[in-house]
């Protein structure tokens, strides 16, 4: 299975569906709607049947950097 999204692509951090107490959910949800640019994909095998991506996206506001699920950006 193929990445679905390049290095260098432009990506939108999704806004979340659910409230959540969690620490990553709030650093995440601070960013939702906001452009990056993919910089670096990392590839997660916990078997060898499913493969997932995480995707590290640097936001222009601020030159931050996260790191996403594939679930959690869009083009």
């Amino acid at each position: 299975m193929k990445p679905k999204y390049d290095i260098g692509q432009k990506v939108v951090v999704k806004k979340l569906k659910s409230q959540s107490s969690n620490v990553r959910d709030s650093e995440i949800s601070q960013y939702a709607n906001h452009t990056g640019i993919v910089t670096n994909y990392y590839v997660i095998r916990p078997n060898w049947s499913k493969v997932f991506y995480l995707y590290t996206v640097n936001i222009a506001e601020g030159q931050k950097d996260l790191v996403l699920h594939e679930d959690e950006i869009k083009s």
